[in-house]
C-alpha cells in the first residue's frame, strides 16, 4: 500500500517537474517511502510502549537520540514490517534492559569512557552511514553531519555521568552505544546494506 501511494506521488511530481530524470525519481520515491513509512511505524512503536508500560521511557529514548540517529545514520531494513519489527525492538529492547541491567557506579563510568571512545572511532570512519538510495556525497553535508554526530553522541554519555535515574542514566548509555552499532561495517553486512558513498562517490570522503 505504502509502495503505490508513494510511486504515484512520485510520479505526480514528475508530471509537475519534467527535469526530473529516472535517477531523481527514484531517490524522490525512496524519500517518501521513508516518510510515509514513519507514521505507521511510530504509531505502532507508541501503543506497544504502552502496552507493555514503558511509554514515557520510550518516548524519552526516541527524543534524546533523535538528533543522534538523524546525523550518523545507519542501516536500512528492506522491508516496511523488517523496519516496524527492528524500530520496536531497538526502542523497547533497549528500555527493557535499562530496566533491567544495574550497573553500578564504577562499571557505570568504565562503560561510558569505554563506550565514549570506541563511538568517536565509529563516528570518525563511517558516520553520516548513509545508504545507497539515498547517498549523501556532498563533502560539507557529511562534514555536517559528522560533526553533529560527535556532539549528541558526547552529550548523551556526559547526561548519563549525571542523571541520578538509574533506568534513564541506562537508556542514554544502550542507545547512544546501539545507535552507534547501526553505523558500523559489520552491521552494514549483517543487514546486507551498501554506503552510498562507497556506490556513487569516492570512498575516500569518510576520511574529510
Amino acid at each position: 500500500m505504502i509502495d503505490k501511494i508513494c510511486t504515484f506521488l512520485t510520479k505526480k511530481i514528475r508530471e509537475e517537474m519534467p527535469e526530473v530524470d529516472d535517477e531523481r525519481a527514484e531517490v524522490i520515491n525512496y524519500g517518501l517511502q521513508n516518510i510515509i513509512g514513519e507514521i505507521p511505524k511510530i504509531f505502532l512503536l507508541l501503543i506497544i510502549a504502552f502496552l507493555l508500560q514503558m511509554l514515557k521511557e520510550v518516548l524519552f529514548m526516541f527524543l534524546a537520540l533523535l538528533l543522534y540517529r538523524g546525523a550518523s545514520g545507519g542501516f536500512h531494513l528492506k522491508t516496511h514490517l523488517g523496519c516496524i519489527l527492528g524500530t520496536t525492538l531497538f526502542y523497547c529492547g533497549t528500555v527493557f534492559l535499562s530496566q533491567n541491567i544495574v550497573l553500578d557506579e564504577i562499571i557505570k563510568y568504565i562503560v561510558i569512557g569505554i563506550g565514549w571512545i570506541f563511538g568517536m572511532i565509529m563516528i570518525r570512519l563511517y558516520a553520516p552511514a548513509d545508504t545507497e538510495n539515498v547517498p549523501i556525497l556532498s563533502k560539507k553535508d557529511r562534514r555536517k553531519k559528522q560533526i553533529i554526530s560527535y556532539i549528541t553522541f558526547s552529550i548523551g554519555l556526559i547526561a548519563a555521568i549525571f542523571i541520578q535515574n538509574s533506568v534513564i542514566s541506562n537508556i542514554l548509555i544502550f542507545g547512544n552505544l546501539l545507535q552507534t552499532l547501526t553505523i558500523t561495517r559489520i552491521a552494514y553486512r549483517l543487514t546486507k546494506n551498501k554506503y552510498g558513498y562507497e556506490v556513487y562517490g569516492d570512498t575516500s570522503i569518510q576520511n574529510i
